[in-house]
């Protein structure tokens, strides 16, 4: 039975993609850019001050570029309010297992990157990221695309970029 959320998925290439900066921690750091290409769905938590993951974690809709992981949220959010705290290091697992909160901790066993975050107010970036999304969840864009889009004009929603960290 297909899923909602894999009515159609975009592959996202860019030349180059073995040399990003992948976390190499994992044995499943090499399937990441094929990963990104394809799933859903990204499971998230910034990373404290003291190095431990913070209980904020959520999976939600994402784009990426070939080189960057773009989100966007409510600007109240605990993604948005991390990043400007200074809490801009963020751990992302790929993949999609469904919600967070019922599947007790397995997208910890997805291959996982390790990023640098940091709030987009460029308009340009925006655009960018809000075409990508409509191509990428076309279904769930009918819902969410004016919310997102208006959203990000209003100041209500913030597009987020998560950009690898060197591994």
């Amino acid at each position: 039975m297909l899923k909602r959320r894999t009515l159609i998925q975009v592959a996202v290439a860019g030349a180059g993609l073995s040399l990003l900066p992948f976390s190499h921690a994992a044995d499943t750091a090499s399937q990441l850019p094929g990963e990104l290409e394809q799933s859903d769905l990204i499971y998230l938590t910034p990373i404290q001050s003291n190095g431990k993951e913070s209980r904020c974690q959520a999976e939600i809709w994402y784009v990426w570029d070939g080189a960057d992981i773009y989100v966007c949220t409510d600007t109240t959010a605990w993604r948005v309010r991390a990043v400007a705290k200074g809490l801009v290091q963020t751990r992302i697992w790929v993949g999609d297992l469904g919600n967070w909160g019922s599947i007790d901790g397995k997208y910890k066993t997805l291959p996982k990157i390790e990023t640098t975050s940091s709030i987009v107010t460029d308009e340009a970036v925006h655009a960018m990221a809000m075409k990508m999304f409509g191509k990428k969840y076309p279904v769930g864009w009918i819902r969410w695309g004016q919310t997102f889009t208006r959203g990000l004009a209003s100041g209500s929603r913030t597009l987020l970029k998560y950009h690898p960290m060197s591994g």
